[in-house]
């Protein structure tokens, strides 16, 4: 049931965008920074105090640092797709496979930690739908065949759900799981706070992004 939600919400989010056609976009802003805040709370509360229960806190941090690192060097491929932001050539008609294979890498990555962690989950889900929305509107405004286009987001779907199958029976993942659940972190949060603090427009927080942020983390405290 988890890997079905994790394919449906981004599978739904390119159905709604092929279908509708979407232009506004203040309401994605709002949606993004409350997903950034929910995943960063979630991590904050739940995975971080675990890895640093489970091993050496020095390694943990050395290995926090690897995902934050290791994010950024992705985003030179993707240009910040993970967080909203996907800065390609509309025109172009060739398939991106630098973004494919750096989204579907950042994807695998962060379906780790599900496997030892269901609240994750929801942080994740709820991550996945705007950039997903944002992503099939670059693919379907391209002119890339809509057939590729289709093709990269059933990929990326299934990639996250993919990661957290590894999880449980590869015994390499599950041998280390506090570091590399520490990569993960790292990951989160570099793509979390570049959420919450790239500003939208005019680089100031405006009031409904601030409500956004607040119920996002407020929601993941209770849960």
């Amino acid at each position: 049931m988890t890997y079905i939600l994790l394919i449906i919400a981004v599978l739904l989010s390119f159905g709604f965008v092929v279908l509708t056609r979407p232009k506004k976009k203040e309401g994605l802003r709002l949606l993004l920074a409350f997903s950034g805040s929910f995943l960063l709370a979630l991590t904050l509360f739940e995975l971080l105090p675990e890895v640093y229960k489970q091993s050496d806190p020095k390694i943990i941090g050395i290995f926090i640092m690897l995902g934050i690192l290791l994010q950024i060097f992705l985003e030179f491929f993707s240009k910040g797709a993970e967080h909203g932001h996907v800065h390609l050539n509309s025109q172009e008609s060739n398939f991106p496979w630098l973004l494919f294979i750096s989204l579907c890498l950042h994807a695998f990555l962060e379906g780790i930690p599900i496997n030892q962690n269901n609240d994750i989950l929801y942080g994740i889900l709820v991550h996945k739908v705007p950039i997903a929305i944002i992503l099939s509107i670059f693919l379907v405004g391209s002119k890339i065949n809509i057939f590729y286009g289709s093709l990269f987001m059933v990929f990326f779907s299934i990639m996250t759900p993919l990661g957290s199958y590894a999880a449980s029976k590869f015994d390499f993942i599950s041998d280390y799981s506090a570091p590399i659940t520490a990569l993960v972190i790292g990951v989160f949060l570099h793509i979390s706070t570049v959420i919450l603090f790239e500003s939208s427009e005019g680089h100031t927080f405006n009031i409904r992004k601030l409500t956004a942020i607040v119920i996002g983390t407020a929601i993941a405290y209770f849960i």
